[in-house]
This record gives structure tokens, sequence and C-alpha cells, in this order.
């Protein structure tokens, strides 16, 4: 029989600190809290955490192996987790970020045998919350849509409540309104960036920056 979780609801609108002060907490414990980005609502966990990640695959009721988005802080943050990636790409995440941009990079080798994995999605999130929380962890959290397989996403705070009460540990949720879009996905890889999902900044955008880095960049050591 599975195992009931009495699932704490947290306003961050009203309670900000008690709201990054559990969600820590949570965190270092292996749980699996939801929580609102600068997209939509998302799952939570430590990414080094194997119980928790497999937790959030059963919750999801998806196929293992599919991959997570990380939330970091700074792009100083990001190196640590990465293999060395060229100064034109650290410029360009440096102007886009923080945005809801997901860009895919080679995971450094330590990083992908934890992970099981080559390259890993990060993002910068343009979001208060999920600022506050990061600063506090100074570690990457993991950021998946709330939804079981195959089902639309959620982002209504009482739908989810509805849907995995007793399931997660804590919801930490507003009642401001949302752009109910996910990130844009990019792989950055390989030198020109390429679209791997459309999503809530268009990629025409991500591109004319990218263009403007490289130009800066390539007049810079020109000199």
């Amino acid at each position: 029989m599975k195992e009931s979780k009495q699932t704490s609801l947290v306003n961050i609108d009203e309670e900000l600190e008690k709201a990054v002060s559990l969600a820590n907490k949570i965190y270092f414990n292996g749980g699996v809290f939801i929580h609102p980005t600068d997209t939509i609502y998302g799952f939570a966990a430590n990414p080094f955490n194997r119980d928790a990640l497999n937790e959030i695959t059963k919750l999801k009721q998806r196929d293992e192996g599919k991959k997570f988005i990380l939330l970091i802080q700074s792009v100083e943050t990001l190196l640590k987790y990465v293999k060395p990636i060229h100064d034109i790409h650290i410029d360009f995440l440096m102007a886009v970020w923080p945005n809801p941009i997901s860009v895919v990079l080679p995971a450094a080798d330590e990083v992908s045998d934890i992970l099981e994995t080559n390259e890993i999605a990060f993002r910068i999130p343009a979001h208060s919350f999920c600022n506050h929380l990061l600063e506090r962890i100074e570690t990457p959290v993991v950021s998946t849509s709330v939804n079981r397989s195959g089902e639309p996403h959620l982002n209504d705070p009482d739908a989810i409540l509805q849907e995995f009460r007793n399931e997660i540990d804590a919801l930490f949720f507003t009642r401001k309104k949302q752009m109910p879009i996910s990130s844009t996905v990019i792989n950055l890889t390989r030198m020109i960036p390429v679209l791997v999902r459309k999503g809530r900044i268009p990629f025409e955008y991500i591109m004319q920056e990218f263009q403007r880095v490289f130009v800066q960049y390539e007049q810079r050591v020109s000199r």
C-alpha cells in the first residue's frame, strides 16, 4: 500500500521565508515538493538524491531515464556542473538569463555519472521564490512539469492539490495569475544554438542575442 504523506500548504506571497525554509528542509531530506516557477508549476527535489528522482518519476508515471531541467542560481553555479564551455556561450548565457530559457549543455564527468546522462538542461529562473530558494540551497534543483504521463500539465494550485494531495511533502503556491507556457529549450552543445522545444521566449530573440554576443566577442578578441 502506498504511503500517504501529510502535504504542507504555504502561500509564497504571504509567507515567503516559511516557504523557503520548509522547501530547503524537504530538499535536503530527500523529499518532493511542488512550486511555481517563471513558466509553469514544477515538481522539485534534490537532483543528486536518487530516491527523490525516482519518487518524481513514480508521481508522473513516466518512463525512467527521461531528462529533467535543473534550476540554478547563477552562471558561476552552472560552471561547476558542466564541461568547460566557450567564452561566447558564457557571455550569451549571462545576456539571456534569468529568463524562461532552458539550455542543454554537456555534463561534467562526475555529474554525468551521478545523473546517468551526458547532457543536462539548466535554467536560471526569473522568479522571486525560485531565486530565494536557490540562494538558500546553493545547489541545483530539479524542475519538471506537474502532471501524470500523457496528461496536460497542471498550473492551478487547487487542481494540483486535488491530484497530488498526500503524495508530495509540500505545495508552495501563489494566487497571482501566471502565464502557463513552458520554457524554450535550446541545445548549446555546439557553437550555434539549436532549438529543441518552442516555449515562452521566441527562438528568433534568442538567436538575435547570440549573434549580438558573437559579434561583440569577435570585436573584443580582434583588438
